[in-house]
């Protein structure tokens, strides 16, 4: 979810002082990579824009099948939706059965409001179980939900969890060996439209959460979180990566060995983080809606993304013209994929 309204409802002093101090920064780069040294070169990059269908935004989170095909994103519509290189258009994959049978959510792609969303749903957080091809997405409102890997209407898995029920269910990670889905749902008691107040309110009931897909059941891995949005588990499948964009921090939960089940920081984290990816190293790519407001400097650039090596060590750091926010960095085959829950279409960089 975007923090980006949320720094709208900080108080007003810290605004007013990042909104003048902005204008008189430095010029970054349009967009660009650098190692987070004083001094480093930065490499230009080159962005194809990917336009989504008219009246549509927010590609939130980007998937790939097992064939190697997309990106496949949840949009603002409360569709899936998949990008066919060859044709250069988006069709539609996957919709839960309220959009199918509202008339509201299949006349219209806009969503002017709190109702349409809740009712029409909001694909976030979404990951293949290559093994099966089924895509697994956290629908913000409907819970976590499967389609197959032909698409067509998704099936709800789960709406709840140790009897309190899903309120803001939003990042998503699948076990490549076993399926097990790795997900989180933000808050119990806040949804995704008002998630500002989780920011304001200091709301700490987000939860860490596990889909076991043999038991066909959910476990409460973690609960009393501040805010926890993407998961990434790790390339050697020991732990789960849990981005907190409040706290501009990255923790991590053990699955196995000597710290099985300990919770502990990963990195702090230089913006508001949204979802997490594993890169090619062992590492993880953050995307940032926005870099951290300091009252006393203004930001030389606009921070937009991170790279952390397993360590938490800050690698790489992406930067992008102001008034752009990423929501999802996805590397795959040289690339990088981007997408943002408010812009209109999905970026793409060639990295390596």
């Amino acid at each position: 979810m975007t923090t980006k309204q949320a720094m709208v409802m900080m108080p007003l002093i810290l605004l007013v002082v990042l909104l003048s101090s902005s204008l008189s920064a430095a010029a970054a780069p349009s967009w660009s990579i650098h190692v987070p040294k004083p001094l480093a070169a930065a490499k230009s990059l080159d962005l194809d824009r990917i336009p989504l269908p008219d009246g549509v935004r927010g590609a939130e989170s980007l998937a790939f099948d097992r064939r190697g095909q997309g990106p496949y994103a949840g949009v603002s519509d409360g569709r899936v939706l998949k990008w066919d290189a060859k044709a250069k258009r988006w069709t539609t994959f996957a919709y839960s059965a309220r959009y199918k049978n509202t008339p509201m959510c299949t006349d219209s792609t806009e969503r002017p409001d709190e109702h349409a969303e809740s009712v029409c749903g909001r694909p976030l957080g979404l990951q293949f179980y290559a093994n099966t091809g089924d895509l697994y997405f956290a629908d913000a409102y409907q819970g976590l939900m499967k389609v197959g890997p032909d698409g067509g209407e998704a099936k709800v898995l789960a709406t709840g969890a140790d009897g309190v029920p899903f309120s803001f269910v939003n990042g998503v990670d699948v076990d490549k060996a076993t399926g097990d889905v790795y997900f989180t749902d933000s808050s119990t008691t806040v949804t995704r439209w008002r998630n500002t107040e989780i920011m304001i309110n200091r709301d700490a009931t987000g939860r860490l959460l596990k889909y076991d897909a043999r038991a066909k059941r959910v476990v409460v891995l973690r609960s009393g979180l501040p805010y926890p949005n993407g998961v990434a588990l790790s390339a050697d499948r020991t732990h789960v990566v849990v981005a907190h964009t409040g706290p501009c921090q990255a923790f991590r939960y053990w699955l196995k060995g000597p710290k099985a089940g300990r919770y502990e920081l990963l990195a702090d984290l230089p913006g508001y983080a949204d979802n997490v990816r594993c890169d090619a190293r062992g590492g993880y790519w953050f995307a940032l809606n926005q870099e951290k407001i300091n009252t006393t400097a203004a930001p030389v650039e606009h921070l937009v993304g991170v790279r952390v090596d397993a360590n938490g060590a800050q690698r790489e750091e992406m930067t992008a013209p102001k008034g752009v926010t990423l929501s999802d960095v996805a590397e795959k085959d040289g690339n990088l994929w981007m997408g943002s829950v408010e812009l209109d279409y999905v970026g793409r960089v060639k990295y390596k």
